[in-house]
């Protein structure tokens, strides 16, 4: 289907009350505008997106995460404010134009082509509204659009239709390049409304099309409530899709997973675990209230209550509870609790113990430690970076180590213990003197 694909994104979104542009907000990890560029992509190799309030900050969110070509249009807000504004001057290469808002993360490939698909003059998505309250009114005669209806402009009668505009279009890109530059900002708010084409459209016998569109795909995000309820959707739709290609879920609803995330094989997740980032989990088991952030793990298991912090990767290892890792390689090696293994690489064999940390940042710079294959590092051992410790070795439990050791060696560093004999008695039965 040869379309190009117009994204409105230029608004301030003041009910957000944030200094972030409202279509950079972020649902399931990613700004609620990339779901509709993504979507627009699938369907179209024509896509711009019509940018005004903070408009830097958006197109270079934009470039630095898409490698396709995304077109940018400056919306003229001195001269041409509104949603009819935006699209003066406009270049469109396709015959058939969709217009998108840049607000509204939940809109899909299937309903961009559902909507582009008819054959009328204008395609307009509409939702039928038990309670329509609120929304511009659509009256349908004939199976065509008639108008668009303010609320406040209802009468009685009007005021019981229930079908309401989505605010989404396809339409001929001829109707735009007649219609368009005869738009008037002829209202209260001295802006030139989009919506004024379908009443120009109709008075020269153009055919309006009703497009019914689920609500749910529609939604326009305008605050942060709104943000709250699309991104239930938005994590619903994400694990569901999950399960269905194999990924056990224990309490779904208790678990995130970032948009980016991939998975393959057989994963288990348990309640309470979140994944973050563009992570990758394969055939791994992620337990309790644990949290991935931008991380691989492979055939590994995870928690309850550990912590994978970014750049890390983990093959066929071992993380118990309260351990935290970061910006490491593990392969084959065991951190069963309590410990901290930061700018590190573990060879496989090599086990962990309780209360072990990596010293890896002096307050100016980090550092890192490598440790080799079949290494045995007792409790409670401090391991001061920049460190090597090579195959074969044990560490005494409470060292702290701050040279590389060689292959095959003991290294153990403690004070010498003192002993007091009857001290106890001492301190505790002596007599006090005033």
């Amino acid at each position: 289907m040869s379309i190009s694909v117009v994204i409105l994104a230029a608004g301030q979104g003041t009910r957000m009350k944030s200094d972030t542009p409202k279509v950079l907000h972020k649902i399931s990890g990613q700004a609620m505008l990339f779901y509709a560029i993504d979507a627009a992509l699938e369907v179209s190799d024509d896509v711009t997106v019509v940018v005004y309030h903070q408009k830097e900050r958006i197109i270079q969110e934009i470039q630095k995460n898409y490698k396709q070509t995304i077109n940018f249009h400056i919306q003229d807000v001195a001269n041409f404010p509104g949603t009819g504004g935006a699209m003066r001057d406009l270049s469109i290469k396709h015959k058939k134009v969709v217009i998108l808002n840049g607000d509204m993360p939940l809109v899909t490939k299937d309903s961009i082509e559902a909507l582009a698909s008819g054959d009328g003059d204008i395609n307009m998505s509409v939702i039928k509204l038990n309670n329509p309250s609120g929304y511009g009114r659509v009256a349908i005669k004939k199976g065509y659009v008639q108008e668009i209806i303010e609320e406040k402009d209802c009468n009685e009668a009007q005021k019981t239709i229930q079908s309401v505009n989505a605010g989404v279009y396809a339409l001929k890109r001829k109707i735009l390049e007649s219609f368009i530059p005869k738009l008037t900002n002829d209202n209260a708010q001295k802006e030139y409304y989009l919506t004024d084409i379908i009443k120009m459209a109709v008075s020269k016998g153009k055919t309006i099309n009703p497009v019914y569109v689920k609500e749910e795909e529609f939604k326009g995000v305008n605050s942060k409530l709104d943000l709250a309820n699309a991104e239930i959707i938005m994590q619903n739709r994400i694990k569901e899709a999950l399960m269905h290609k194999g990924v056990i879920m224990r309490l779904p609803h208790t678990i995130y997973i970032d948009s980016r995330a991939t998975f393959e094989g057989e994963v288990i997740l348990e309640n309470g675990v979140s994944i973050e980032g563009k992570s990758h989990i394969g055939s791994s088991h992620i337990k309790t209230n644990s949290v991935v952030e931008e991380s691989i793990l492979i055939n590994s298991t995870i928690g309850p209550m550990a912590r994978i912090r970014p750049q890390s990767y983990l093959i066929d290892t071992h993380i118990g509870n309260f351990v935290e890792v970061k910006k490491s390689t593990l392969k084959g090696v065991k951190a069963g609790h309590l410990s901290y293994l930061g700018d590190s690489t573990i060879d496989e064999g090599t086990n962990i113990g309780a209360g072990v940390i990596t010293c890896n940042y002096d307050g100016k710079n980090k550092y890192e430690t490598v440790i080799g294959k079949n290494v045995f590092v007792g409790s409670d051992t401090q391991l001061i970076a920049p460190l090597i410790i090579e195959d074969d070795v044990l560490i005494g439990a409470g060292s702290t180590i701050t040279q590389n050791i060689s292959k095959g060696e003991l290294a153990i560093s403690r004070a010498p213990l003192k002993r007091v004999q009857n001290f106890f008695y001492k301190f505790f039965h002596q007599k006090q003197t005033s």
